[in-house]
This record gives structure tokens, sequence and C-alpha cells, in this order.
């Protein structure tokens, strides 16, 4: 089986186990369009080309170009994640960029993403505590609001202490509430 078939595969799962997930939670717009952008050329091309099957393919092509031309079409297209929600800053801080606030709408969908994304990479060693570990290894920097942070934190220690039910309920109450 080819690269290019294994990586839409890949994708085409993670991007079923994310609309079950905004499914449970109401959001169902954004778990039908979520990671549309994966399809077209710019980021399809370098999955297929970078494509591992235990990990993002976006990481590979960063450690060999020292960015990710991918990542960088897909974060600046996909509102889930916390790198959209950069902007300059009104203030004087070094670098004159800062976070801002993401709608709670957005925080619920990421949290989907990456508990879909743990599912996807884990297979079968999958565990409720894996997001919160990928979260706790340091990656999320300075760059991501602390309002957002705290958000994610408290829904992914949730989902490592109680489950998906438990979790899933508070956000669908908590960040979707219509």
């Amino acid at each position: 089986m080819g690269k290019a078939w294994r990586h839409f595969k890949t994708v085409t799962y993670h991007k079923y186990l994310v609309a079950k997930g905004c499914f449970r939670v109401g959001l169902y717009r954004q778990g039908i369009l979520h990671d549309l952008s994966k399809y077209g050329p710019t980021e399809f091309l370098v999955g297929v080309r970078y494509f591992q099957g235990d990990r993002s393919p976006n990481n590979a092509e960063r450690e060999e170009k020292g960015y990710s031309a991918a990542w960088l079409h897909h974060k600046g297209r996909n509102k889930h994640h916390y790198e959209y929600w950069i902007d300059y800053s009104t203030q004087e801080i070094p670098g004159g960029m800062a976070p801002v606030p993401m709608p709670d709408r957005y925080v619920a969908e990421m949290i989907m993403d990456r508990i879909a994304a743990s599912k996807v990479y884990r297979g079968k060693n999958y565990r409720d505590s894996d997001p919160l570990a990928y979260f706790e290894r340091g990656a999320e920097s300075s760059l991501i609001h602390p309002e957002t942070k705290e958000k994610l934190r408290r829904m992914l220690q949730m989902l490592a202490e109680r489950g998906e039910e438990e979790t899933f309920r508070c956000i669908r109450r908590e960040l979707v509430k219509k």
C-alpha cells in the first residue's frame, strides 16, 4: 500500500474521530469542516512525502527544512489551533506578538483534535491520559493565551481522571453552551 493511500487513511480516520467527538458535544458544523485543508495539495503532498504513520508528517518536514510549510498553511486556516489566535500586541512586549483568547467553541474543537490525534498515533495503546501527557511535555508555548491554556489543561485533566463521558458533558455545558 502506497504512502499516499496510507496518509489519506490516517487523515480521514483522524477527521472521523474529531467529527465523532464534535458531534457528541454539539459542534456539528465544526465536526464536518474540521481539517479540510489537509486534503489540499499544500498540506496533502507534504503529508505523503513525510508520512511515517506514528507522528505528524509536519514534524519530519520541520526536522529536514527547519520549518514546516504545511503547518504554516494549516494553522493559518484552522481556528482550532491556538497558533491561529496570535496577533500584534498593542502593548510594548518583546517580539510584538501576543496570544488572544480563543473562542470557547474552538477550544472545544482543539480538545477533540488532540484526543483524535492521540488515538490515531497511539492506536490500541491509547489511554485517556495521553492528550494531557502530550500537553505536559511542553508542547504549549507562551504563545497560548493563559485563559485558553487553563481551559485546555482543565479539560484534559478531567479527561485523564474521569474519562470521555464526563469530560464531554462538561465541554458541552461550559464551552459549547447554546
